[in-house]
């Protein structure tokens, strides 16, 4: 086989097998989005099932780094990365993925952010707005990762995320468009910024307001 065909057979994308119940029901037409996966309780165990419901889901590489480690047959280097998915409406995840190639690490950790992908209360609870739409947080919450700590405030439309360029993103893949900001702790660990925002979000589910 030339490189030309190989490349080719590698951009042919294969067809989705489901191999769990859930993944079935979705292949089927039976569940029709991931808000009815929630309401149900049920478990992800297959990213396909996400870019099925939610094709219109982005990715954004929080970070890549080199991990080794001494073995008998000697030091190993493999590729560990994070990965935030989110549609920017409402869903967001965070995944890591460890392999010998940086893009298999890449693939991995997406995987991963889709299978913890979950809904973010959005909403307007700022005093100053009120408008009812959901740009925002509707209250003040907490996420912790490692010794980072970030903290959500409701914000007043047309504000915009008031925080870094990196934390912004990450915020606009949950679809949160207007935030007050507070950060603490090692807040260049990228890994656990996006994980501490994950945390915040994961609190507030289910919640309403």
């Amino acid at each position: 086989m030339s490189d030309r065909e190989r490349r080719r057979d590698d951009r042919e994308e294969v067809p989705w097998v489901p191999r769990t119940k859930l993944g079935k029901m979705v292949q089927e037409g039976k569940i029709t989005s991931l808000d009815e996966i929630f309401q149900l309780g049920l478990k992800l165990r297959e990213p396909e099932i996400v870019k099925t419901l939610v094709p219109d889901l982005k990715s954004e590489v929080v970070s890549v780094g080199i991990v080794q480690k001494q073995t008998d047959a000697g030091e190993l280097t493999r590729f560990a990365a994070v990965v935030a998915v989110g549609n920017g409406n409402g869903f967001f995840g965070v995944g890591k993925g460890k392999a010998a190639q940086m893009k298999s690490s890449i693939d991995k950790a997406t995987n991963d952010a889709l299978l913890n992908v979950i809904p973010v209360q959005l909403g307007c609870g700022s005093w100053e707005c009120r408008c009812g739409t959901k740009h925002s947080v509707p209250y003040r919450i907490v996420g912790k990762a490692g010794s980072v700590r970030v903290e959500l405030l409701p914000a007043p439309r047309s504000l915009g995320t008031v925080a870094g360029p990196a934390l912004t993103n990450l915020l606009g893949l949950a679809g949160v468009k207007d935030v007050w900001v507070r950060t603490f702790g090692s807040t260049d660990t990228l890994s656990s910024l996006a994980n501490a925002t994950y945390d915040a979000f994961s609190k507030s589910r289910g919640l309403n307001v």
